[in-house]
């Protein structure tokens, strides 16, 4: 029976995927900041659900919350790094405290997890990490940058980590959606304290956006974690994981934009080399 261990499972994804993974039976270790979140979830599946007080920035607790888990189950087969929130500014407007916070939590967090994980992995020669990003870690928008900043990290670090660890037996895959029902532009949503008018018709149009989307969002986040779910048991799992019709069509576009770029400008980029 594999075991799961799951970060921000108090909403949304997160929440969702405990839910799933307890629904088959197999074990899972489930974290939030507020434990008193995960009784919902927990009710009638003490023998395979471990709740677990967890915010990913504080090293001590990310160390109790995995030794806790491998005392209890022996293992930790499959990570989820879920836990993280989104960040609305323009990059002129944001303070340096957000960036820092907003780094600590979607990046930092996310490798001093991944770091005590995979020694256990590493020893048993199997495990799977799957590590949330966004359709925003393949572009940016207006106002996003910096949350985008965090998501092309994740996207590195993982496009980097599969190749050192899957010829150990880890599968590493980014998971990549789109707008999904959650609290994600709700309550979870930070933002600029100062918004400049001058950015009005760009950052400030986002900032407007969630206003009218929240809650309207297309992706399901049951059916997501099903996705997630198919992908963990398939022998061959993707890299990449696009979540949500929108995710397949905005990055589709904006790869067919690069593409168009790198042909128009390839003459200019070839001539950079030493002539031969």
């Amino acid at each position: 029976m594999p075991t799961w261990f799951i970060t921000g499972c108090s909403t949304g994804l997160g929440r969702a995927m405990a839910k799933a993974v307890l629904a088959k039976g197999w074990n899972a270790a489930i974290t939030a900041r507020d434990p008193g979140s995960l009784q919902g979830i927990v009710a009638g599946h003490t023998n395979n659900a471990l709740p677990l007080r967890l915010d990913v920035t504080d090293k001590a607790q990310v160390k109790a919350a995995v030794e806790a888990t491998e005392k209890r189950f022996g293992s930790i087969d499959v990570l989820v790094n879920n836990a993280g929130y989104g960040y609305r500014g323009a990059v002129e407007e944001a303070s340096e405290a957000d960036i820092r916070q907003l780094f600590e939590t979607n990046f930092f967090g996310l490798v001093d997890i991944t770091q005590r994980v995979i020694p256990g992995m590493r020893q048993r020669r199997s495990g799977h990490i799957i590590n949330i990003s966004s359709v925003a870690g393949r572009m940016a928008n207006p106002g996003s940058a910096f949350y985008s900043a965090t998501k092309f990290a994740v996207g590195g670090l993982s496009d980097a980590l599969r190749k050192e660890v899957g010829p150990l037996g880890i599968h590493v895959t980014v998971v990549e959606p789109g707008g999904f029902r959650t609290d994600f532009a709700g309550r979870s949503l930070h933002q600029s304290a100062v918004p400049i008018d001058d950015y009005a018709a760009t950052a400030g149009v986002r900032r407007k956006e969630n206003l009218t989307n929240d809650g309207h969002q297309p992706g399901d986040p049951d059916r997501a974690a099903q996705a997630i779910i198919k992908a963990v048991e398939s022998p061959n799992p993707p890299f990449r994981l696009l979540l949500g019709a929108a995710a397949v069509k905005r990055v589709r576009e904006e790869l067919e934009r690069q593409r168009k770029e790198i042909d128009a400008w390839e003459e200019v980029a070839v001539a950079a080399d030493y002539p031969t």
